[in-house]
């Protein structure tokens, strides 16, 4: 496997060996016509045997484990005329999430996939263009970055974007807490967990988003297409058959001298799901197991989030998070969460001489609707978490610090733990230390 990854990251470093960066002040930034950018990055997690009494068909395993990932991704783009941009991306995946990406809500390691394989392959996770039309205001510049090309762009503008791409891309951002590459590894720290967005296993999806920037106030409004049926490595074929909606309204402020924003989301899900209580009902007359694939019909589910960076230093910043869906369907793409509250920060190194390292932390609750305590506890699944039963349900708690150290420019080494108790809303296992090392590389 180090054969392997040692060939990904010296054919990437190939590639963009020599290419020149543009200078970080706007002034000095010269517009870019075309870019090319690549990452890699390896997560190694393991955690020691904990206490289980049972296990079922979802449920990681108790006895001491461990998995890894490693990916690779080439960032290719191109501007066809003024303001506009044409991106691809070609990744390069391998490993398995522990325990094949099952038994924990907020799942450790946003590297590992609901797909695992042992042999590398390849995807297109976005091929995606956006177009950026000036509306006045403050002249900013753009630096060269991962699917963004460097060039002037005003304060007040209106952009677009079309094609494949992530939901958490353009939704839900936060600088201290969204980067499973560069900060935090859990699924419901990088995102709100019960932000329930439309995506395929892989977390990508198609769509057509816009979002208007006026003054301190930012609009968002996207339509996206959901998998063939929930948690599916397909997307469906048949335009707006089943889709998604999403809003978000930010505003950004300045207080006490250091930046902040405050953004809520909504979202609205039109698809084909099962009712928790109806697969009670039917598996409760036919004396089975519940099983929402069996009363999947179009049904709505919507959900709200609230999303909170705040700036307190030069060094260090905080980030809060909070939000809740009905309940009342199963999860369509994301994970296991019905109502989800997380908070912390991150502090760089500037005051132990070492500017470009970085700590954080940051604690989080996650937890099911009572209609969804039902049906775990009569022994259904969902698409990460089902042990079974469920006699002693509640909340499902992490709490995840890491320490990313800068051994050169675009060079970052990481070391992670997470402690999660009630693993899959259980309060019969658990709880879970879990040890992470991350090594990534971007260019």
């Amino acid at each position: 496997m180090a054969a392997t990854r040692d060939l990904i990251i010296g054919t990437f470093l190939a590639i963009v060996a020599g290419q020149a960066l543009a200078a970080d002040e706007p002034s000095a930034i010269v517009p870019e016509d075309w870019a090319l950018h690549g990452q890699a990055t390896a997560v190694e997690q393991w955690h020691p045997a904990f206490h289980a009494d049972y296990a079922g068909p979802e449920s990681l395993d108790n006895k001491a484990q461990g998995n890894e990932t490693t990916d690779a991704t080439l960032f290719a783009g191109v501007r066809p005329w003024q303001g506009g941009e044409l991106w691809a991306n070609l990744e390069l995946d391998q490993g398995f999430g522990l325990s094949n990406t099952l038994g924990i809500a907020g799942f450790p390691s946003g590297e590992a996939y609901k797909v695992g394989k042992h042999r590398p392959y390849f995807r297109l996770p976005r091929a995606f263009y956006r177009q950026t039309f000036s509306l006045g205001g403050e002249d900013q510049g753009v630096t060269s970055d991962l699917n963004q090309l460097a060039g002037p762009q005003t304060a007040d503008r209106l952009v677009l974007t079309i094609g494949k791409f992530g939901v958490p891309d353009i939704f839900d951002v936060n600088q201290y807490a969204h980067d499973p590459r560069n900060d935090f590894l859990n699924w419901s720290v990088i995102d709100l967990g019960s932000f329930d967005y439309a995506a395929d296993a892989w977390g990508f999806t198609y769509g057509v988003a816009a979002e208007l920037y006026l003054s301190d106030w930012a609009f968002r409004a996207a339509l996206f297409d959901g998998s063939t049926k929930p948690n599916d490595a397909a997307l469906d074929t048949i335009p707006l058959d089943q889709s998604q909606e999403v809003i978000e309204v930010e505003h950004r402020h300045i207080l006490a001298g250091q930046a902040g924003k405050i953004k809520l989301l909504g979202f609205l899900t039109e698809a084909r799901l099962g009712g928790y209580q109806d697969a009670v009902a039917l598996a409760e007359a036919t004396s089975t197991t519940p099983n929402v694939a069996l009363v999947r019909k179009m049904r709505e589910k919507a959900g709200v989030g609230l999303n909170i960076e705040q700036g307190i230093s030069e060094d260090a910043g905080l980030f809060l998070r909070a939000g809740l869906t009905q309940g009342n369907a199963e999860a369509y793409e994301f994970t296991d969460i019905d109502r989800s509250v997380s908070g912390g920060g991150s502090v760089t190194g500037g005051s132990w001489g070492r500017p470009d390292d970085r700590v954080g932390s940051a604690l989080v609750l996650n937890g099911l609707s009572e209609a969804a305590k039902r049906y775990f506890a009569a022994g259904g699944l969902g698409i990460l978490v089902g042990d079974g039963r469920l006699p002693n349900s509640a909340g499902e708690m992490v709490w995840e610090s890491y320490y990313s150290l800068q051994i050169q420019d675009g060079v970052l080494l990481s070391m992670d733990y997470q402690l999660v108790n009630h693993p899959a809303y259980n309060r019969d296992r658990g709880p879970i230390s879990i040890l992470a090392a991350r090594a990534h590389l971007q260019f």
